[in-house]
C-alpha cells in the first residue's frame, strides 16, 4: 500500500504553540507518521508568539497573500513553514494578522468561532492550491471538528477530496466549540442549518464539536476507557446520547511518549541520568531536586511529586482533607510545580507556607523542572476526577517515580494497582472520587516505600512499559487504513 497522505489541523502543535497535552499529541502523530515512510501535513496559525520566536519561516510557493471571503469580511492568508524538531517533517503556519496577531493563543475578542473555522477552510484550501489530496483528514477537538462539515458543503464540489475520510481525535469534550447561531454567515454556512444539531438551532446556537461527531467518518479518544466514560452521563458533557450513537465509529487509542525526550537513561535536562540496572543517579537526582527546591536533603523521606495545571479536572479538591495530615504525621516531602485556578494556587501556597522544611511550591511552568520533578521524586500524584490519557503517569512510569492515580480515562489503561502477593503492579491505583479513597492509595504507595525489595521491583515494573509513539502510531496507521470501510 503507498503511503498516506495525511491533513492534520490543530490549534496547537509543540514546541511552537501549545498549551497542553493537545501541541505534544499533533507534533508527535506528525514527526512519527513521517517517519514511518507517509506524508503528513500539519497546519496551524502562525500565532505572533510563534512569528516573533526566532524559528526559522520559509514561505510556501504559490501560497501568499490569498483572499478568503467570510461572510461580509474579506480576509488575507499566507502559508510558511518551518521543520518540525528533530524530524524532516515540516509545519504549515498560517499568517493571517487580522486573526492570530495577538499576544495568546486563544483568545476573548468575540471572534474565537471565525479564527479556527478561517484555520480549518484555509487547510483544505492548502490542499486546493497545491492539488494535495488527502487520503485522511485528522482534526483535533473543537477548533478544527468543521472539517468534516466544510468537505460535504463548501467543497462538496471538488473532486480533489472525493476519496478523502476524516477522523476527528477528542482530547477533551468539555470543550465544545459553542457559538451564537449568527455566525454561521462568517462560517460560510448560512445555508446548512438543516445539517446542524437541530436542538441547537432551535436554542440559538451552534456547536463546532457537535458536528464534527455527526460527519466525520470516525472519531477517536485518546483514550480507550475515556471512549466509554464519555457515553455515560457523567462525562459525556451533553454528547453521550451522540457518541452512543456512533459508538460502531469511536475508537480509544492511546497518546504515546516521546522517549527520546522522557527517558531518564538519556535526558538531557537533568544532571544525573539512570537506568532500570543502576537506579543510583535517581538517589543523586533526589538530592539535587530537594537542594534546587531549598527543602532538606533526605533518603529515608520518599518525596510525591506533582506536576499539572491546576483544575477542577485535575482533582486537587481530594487533597485538602488529606495531605495537611499526611504532612504531620509522617516524614515526607512535596514538590509541586503548577498554575490554574487561583483556590489552588492559593492553597498549595498555603501548605508550603504551613510545612516549610517539607513542602515546595512553584508556580511558573519550567520545562526543565518538570522533567526534575518526573526524575527526583519517588511517587508522582494524579488523584483526577477524570483524565482523557494524561502523559505525566506515562512519564511517571518511564521515570522509576510510582504513580498514585485514579482509575479514570487514560490512567486506568495505563497504571496498574500494586499487588504485594505477586509482586505484578505498576501504581497504586484507587477508584471512588474522595479523599478516603486517595489516602488509602497514598498509605498504601508510603508501606510499599518502605519495602527496598518491594519498592524496587515496583520501579523495574514502570520503567519496563513501553508507551512509545513508535507502538501507537501503528494503531493509528491501522485505523486510517479502515476508514474507507466505515
Amino acid at each position: 500500500m503507498p503511503p498516506l497522505r495525511v491533513l492534520l489541523a490543530s490549534s496547537e502543535v509543540a514546541p511552537f504553540a501549545k498549551t497542553g497535552g493537545l501541541a505534544d499529541v499533533t507534533a508527535a502523530l506528525t514527526r512519527y507518521l513521517h517517519k514511518a515512510g507517509h506524508e503528513p501535513r500539519i497546519v496551524l496559525p502562525l500565532y505572533k508568539r510563534v512569528r516573533t520566536s526566532g524559528i526559522p519561516l520559509e514561505p510556501v510557493q504559490g501560497l501568499q497573500e490569498i483572499p478568503m471571503q467570510c461572510g461580509d469580511r474579506r480576509l488575507t492568508w499566507s502559508a510558511w513553514s518551518s521543520p518540525l524538531p528533530k524530524s524532516e517533517a515540516r509545519a504549515w503556519f498560517i499568517r493571517c494578522p487580522d486573526l492570530y496577531e495577538r499576544e495568546g493563543i486563544y483568545a476573548t475578542d468575540g471572534d474565537e468561532h471565525l479564527r479556527f473555522a478561517f484555520l480549518t477552510r484555509v487547510a483544505l484550501e492548502s490542499c486546493q492550491y497545491t492539488r494535495w489530496a488527502p487520503d485522511v483528514v485528522h482534526v483535533h477537538d473543537w477548533h478544527t471538528a468543521l472539517a468534516p462539515l466544510y468537505l460535504r458543503t463548501v467543497y462538496g464540489w471538488d473532486k480533489l477530496f472525493a476519496k478523502t475520510r476524516t477522523l476527528l481525535t477528542l482530547h477533551n469534550n468539555a470543550y465544545q466549540g459553542n457559538f451564537p447561531i449568527h455566525v454561521l454567515r462568517e462560517l460560510n454556512l448560512e445555508n446548512e442549518r438543516k445539517l446542524l444539531w437541530q436542538e441547537d438551532v432551535k436554542n440559538g446556537m451552534v456547536s463546532f464539536l457537535k458536528s464534527g461527531i455527526t460527519y466525520a467518518t470516525a472519531i477517536s479518544t485518546v483514550s480507550r476507557t475515556y471512549a466509554k466514560e464519555i457515553q455515560g452521563d457523567e462525562l459525556g458533557m451533553g454528547l453521550q446520547g451522540m457518541l452512543k450513537d456512533r459508538d460502531d465509529h469511536l475508537f480509544g487509542i492511546l497518546n504515546g511518549v516521546d522517549y527520546d525526550v522522557w527517558n531518564p537513561a538519556t535526558d538531557t535536562r537533568v544532571p544525573h541520568r539512570y537506568t532500570p540496572d543502576d537506579l543510583s543517579g535517581k538517589a543523586r537526582m533526589k538530592a539535587a531536586l530537594l537542594k534546587r527546591m531549598e527543602l532538606p536533603a533526605t533518603e529515608r523521606a520518599p518525596v510525591l511529586g506533582i506536576v499539572s495545571r491546576l483544575t477542577a479536572q485535575k482533582g486537587f479538591d481530594l487533597l485538602h482533607d488529606s495531605l495537611a495530615v499526611f504532612l504531620q504525621r509522617e516524614d515526607i516531602r512535596i514538590v509541586v510545580q503548577g498554575s490554574g485556578e487561583e483556590r489552588y494556587e492559593k492553597y498549595f501556597e498555603w501548605l508550603a507556607n504551613a510545612f516549610p522544611t517539607k513542602v515546595a511550591y512553584r508556580k511558573a511552568y519550567d520545562e526543565d523542572l518538570a522533567h526534575w520533578i518526573e526524575a527526583g521524586s519517588d511517587m508522582f500524584l494524579m488523584p483526577s476526577r477524570f483524565e482523557p490519557c494524561g502523559l505525566n503517569q506515562m512519564y511517571s512510569l518511564k521515570y522509576g517515580t510510582a504513580p498514585i492515580v485514579r482509575r479514570t480515562g487514560g490512567l486506568a489503561d495505563t497504571v496498574s494497582d500494586w499487588n504485594p502477593r505477586t509482586g505484578e503492579g505498576t501504581g497504586f491505583v484507587f477508584d471512588a472520587f474522595d479523599a478516603n479513597a486517595l489516602a488509602k492509595a497514598i498509605e498504601s504507595a508510603l508501606r510499599t516505600w518502605r519495602d527496598p525489595v518491594q519498592w524496587r521491583r515496583l520501579q523495574q515494573n514502570g520503567m519496563a512499559t513501553d508507551y512509545s509513539w513508535e507502538r501507537q502510531i501503528l494503531k493509528y496507521v491501522e485505523l486510517y487504513k479502515k476508514l474507507p470501510n466505515l
